[in-house]
């Protein structure tokens, strides 16, 4: 390991986020209700210009009269480009003490969360609150993505990065008008074989940007969050993407719509196989330390001080959602 270490951020657990509009008052006491780790209310793609001050009322509001349970509880706040943004902030932090963090937009230079940790400290200073605010940076242009590095380390306060693929794909002029997914022209295709047949592999048009966020999260103790998966009417699809993100190493994903939520928890909650597993894993390793030895075979294949490191972070993971281990 590095001299340098890093102190992770608040723990939370983030598998599923819920995107909750600001101004569909309906939705609230549902998504209170639902199994979404952290839910977030919407004050800016989901709310036109009109609904902006009203969203506001009602989100700060339903913060102090429904019963969020043990949820996270997060504002999506309009970008820093706009004049509803300082509102959203010091309107929402001092009169919402329920809140838990604050979901900032189009996160793409470092300052950016610089000034908003200048603002909502004097707003925590000023109404005596003891309960730190925390951010989360929603990393959607070719900016925040170009400096995703310095922005992971731009204050204390941030303990998430979310991967806005929509916003993503427009910054970047990606020729797909679809959030989310893969495209049937992103591929790639094989040599001929002896017969001249040659086949064509999809590839994930994301990866790359997902990659490299989830480095600059891992590296600086945040959660690596994916973002949303646009067509809710295919599953399969929504667990294809979550899968590919899973892999990577990241937290969890959002959900746009309820029936995502399960799907969420269920790609981003360890199986009982590999919990137990894992367990394996550390208990051989415990055994040859006893036995003087830093490396053991298991079921076939080598295990050694990298594998318990690894089989450890999933037992914490597991410990964190309440699951045997």
């Amino acid at each position: 390991m590095s001299f340098t270490q890093i102190t992770p951020a608040t723990a939370r657990l983030h598998r599923s986020e819920l995107a909750v509009p600001g101004s569909n008052v309906s939705l609230f006491e549902k998504a209170a209700r639902s199994k979404a780790d952290i839910v977030f209310l919407d004050l800016e793609d989901a709310v036109a210009p009109d609904d902006k001050a009203t969203a506001r009322k009602n989100i700060i509001q339903a913060l102090n009269d429904i019963d969020w349970g043990h949820k996270t509880l997060m504002i999506r706040m309009n970008g820093l480009d706009t004049h509803y943004a300082y509102r959203d902030v010091v309107d929402v932090v001092e009169a919402c003490p329920r809140l838990d963090m604050i979901l900032v937009p189009k996160v793409g230079v470092p300052q950016d969360l610089y000034a908003m940790d200048m603002l909502v400290t004097q707003i925590e200073n000023a109404m005596g609150r003891t309960k730190r605010i925390g951010f989360e940076a929603l990393i959607e242009t070719a900016l925040g993505l170009a400096n995703v590095e310095a922005i992971a380390q731009a204050s204390p306060r941030l303990e998430a990065m979310s991967f806005g693929v929509a916003d993503y794909a427009a910054s970047t002029r990606a020729r797909t008008t679809i959030i989310g997914g893969v495209h049937k022209d992103s591929g790639v295709l094989t040599d001929k074989d002896e017969n001249g047949h040659r086949d064509y592999f999809w590839t994930d048009p994301w990866h790359a940007a997902q990659t490299r966020m989830l480095v600059a999260c891992r590296a600086y103790g945040l959660r690596p969050v994916d973002g949303p998966f646009g067509d809710f009417s295919d599953p399969d699809g929504f667990i294809a993407a979550a899968n590919r993100v899973a892999v990577l190493g990241y937290e969890g994903k959002w959900a746009i719509h309820p029936s995502q939520i399960d799907l969420c928890n269920q790609v981003f909650t360890p199986s009982e196989a590999e919990v137990l597993k894992a367990q394996r894993i550390v208990e051989a390793m415990e055994q040859a330390a006893r036995e003087g030895r830093g490396a053991v075979s298991l079921d076939g294949r080598l295990i050694d001080i990298a594998s318990i490191r690894m089989a450890e972070s999933l037992l914490s993971k597991a410990r964190t959602m309440g699951l045997d281990a």
